[in-house]
């Protein structure tokens, strides 16, 4: 997960590296992966979410960044209309597929920065582990122009899965020897508790929001080691790795898991939402 503080000077890197068409890609090549292996979002929090922002029965949604429709579903079955705004063809179809049943819901390929403003039309704005991918120049003004007066931002975070530290150590010298850089991305509770607090101080710093409350959970999953590299495969500092190296640090942490004998992985991560109130 980026660090909001690093947000801009990442979301800076990506853009200079990556063209437009690339970044509308970024998962497109590992679409069913995320459908399969990403965490969901925990009901209790998306429905603590929900009154906290005091949605109608009839409230309509924009969403950001929909991806498959993992939060999408979610929203569609409390009932809500929901425009869906996701760059990747391969990730619209899947939301697609997952949403046949919501007659509410409309998936629209493209990105937030493309999408063509309607002023003061939804009831709140939904981003789920998205908002760090919209320029930051845009991503919360332009929000906050599309929500009626004193509609909610909704936020919703999953960290990444952790392993414990004793499976960790056990990769640890694949990526010292394979990919130092990816070393720097395990995270503790601590940490990512950190992390979702920082994202909540950046949408306060923006100026377009207030009353900010954020509720978090500790969850835990459970993966095979082929979805566990899945998993992996989806996430940017792994996305961003030559494909080549890529291949050869998976091949690297399978071999180091199957030589300690272990089968499975558990891991622990934050799930989390912010909301805050349009000024």
């Amino acid at each position: 997960m980026i660090d909001p503080e690093r947000g801009k000077t990442w979301f800076s890197e990506i853009a200079t590296t990556y063209t437009s068409k690339q970044r509308k890609n970024w998962y497109s090549e590992v679409a069913d992966a995320y459908n399969r292996v990403r965490p969901r979002y925990p009901k209790e929090l998306i429905c603590r979410a929900v009154e906290l922002a005091q949605l109608p029965a009839d409230a309509t949604i924009l969403e950001l960044g929909c991806g498959p429709g993992i939060a999408t579903v979610e929203f569609a079955q409390l009932g809500f209309s929901i425009l869906c705004l996701e760059p990747s063809k391969e990730l619209c179809q899947l939301a697609q597929q997952n949403c046949t049943q919501y007659s509410s819901v409309e998936i629209t390929n493209t990105t937030f920065e493309e999408w063509k403003l309607d002023p003061k039309r939804f009831s709140a704005v939904v981003a789920a582990t998205s908002i760090h991918w919209i320029p930051p120049e845009i991503r919360y003004s332009k929000a906050a122009a599309s929500l009626q007066e004193s509609s909610s931002l909704i936020l919703l975070w999953n960290m990444t899965p952790q392993p414990n530290r004793e499976v960790y150590q056990v990769l640890a010298p694949v990526y010292q020897t394979q990919a130092p850089s990816l070393a720097q991305f395990y995270e503790d509770k601590k940490t990512q508790e950190e992390t979702v607090r920082k994202f909540g101080q950046a949408v306060i710093d923006s100026g377009k929001f207030k009353n900010l409350v954020s509720e978090q959970l500790a969850c835990k999953l459970t993966y095979s080691i082929d979805d566990y590299l899945a998993l992996l495969g989806t996430l940017s500092p792994y996305r961003r790795l030559n494909p080549n190296k890529r291949n050869s640090v998976f091949e690297g942490l399978r071999e180091a898991l199957d030589r300690n004998g272990i089968r499975s992985i558990e891991t622990s991560y934050l799930s989390a939402f912010h909301v805050a109130q349009k000024i």
